[in-house]
């Protein structure tokens, strides 16, 4: 992706996420000179991979396949140093923009419809060779409310509600056409996108870029990258 299309993204996003009144920890809009000044004392912010991530999961049209997240609060899997058991995200899908079939292998998340238009979730089990299970059932929590569906069942969430995703259950999402644009809350265990996504098909996490103009924001793939 040109760092020139993950600014217009970046402009976007920030215009939207003002318009719903959510606001962002001040670390979302430092500049690269910025970031550049803080010490080790800002440390977790880039360990724990806090901050702006873009993709297109390798799609080449972040349009159609694409999705927008920040990450808000999150702890350590295997570092002592950031013992928070819990994560939280913000993210923002467009209508038909799909994030494809993953699912986790230790995090459980809380997806949240925070405002906008309806998300779409479809949901399958694994099987033990990791394919979609097209024959078992799929338990759903849906803000306190449980039951069975079939598998490939779409279930609906609307402004102010949730569904939980547990591990290893298959799940992709999008935006409902006419609805508009989705702020989507995500609360969940601790978040590891090194080594805890597992996609139905090969997909591209963190995007190659393009340096075609100088970034707004830092992404948090930027952080090494960038040697801050």
């Amino acid at each position: 992706m040109k760092r020139s299309e993950l600014n217009n993204i970046l402009r976007e996003s920030k215009e939207f996420i003002e318009g719903m009144n959510f606001k962002l920890p001040p670390f979302a809009y430092w500049s690269r000179e910025e970031w550049a000044g803080k010490d080790e004392h800002y440390d977790e912010i880039k360990d724990t991979m806090l901050g702006w991530d873009i993709t297109d999961f390798g799609s080449g049209d972040f349009s159609k396949v694409g999705l927008l997240m920040f990450t808000i609060r999150n702890g350590a899997l295997n570092d002592a140093r950031y013992p928070k058991p819990y994560a939280e995200k913000l993210l923002i899908t467009h209508e038909n923009q799909v994030t494809p079939y993953h699912y986790h292998y230790q995090k459980m998340e809380d997806i949240i419809n925070r405002g906008g238009g309806n998300l779409l979730v479809k949901v399958y089990n694994a099987t033990e060779t990791d394919e979609l299970d097209e024959k078992s059932e799929v338990t759903i929590y849906k803000d306190g409310f449980s039951t069975q569906v079939p598998p490939g069942s779409i279930i609906c969430v609307k402004p102010g509600e949730s569904v939980t995703l547990p591990p290893k259950m298959y799940h992709s999402f999008w935006g409902e056409e006419g609805t508009g644009k989705i702020l989507i809350g995500e609360v969940s265990k601790v978040n590891d996108d090194r080594s805890d996504n597992h996609f139905l098909k090969e997909a591209g996490r963190f995007p190659d870029i393009e340096e075609d103009e100088e970034p707004l924001y830092l992404l948090y793939q930027d952080y090494a990258d960038m040697g801050i």
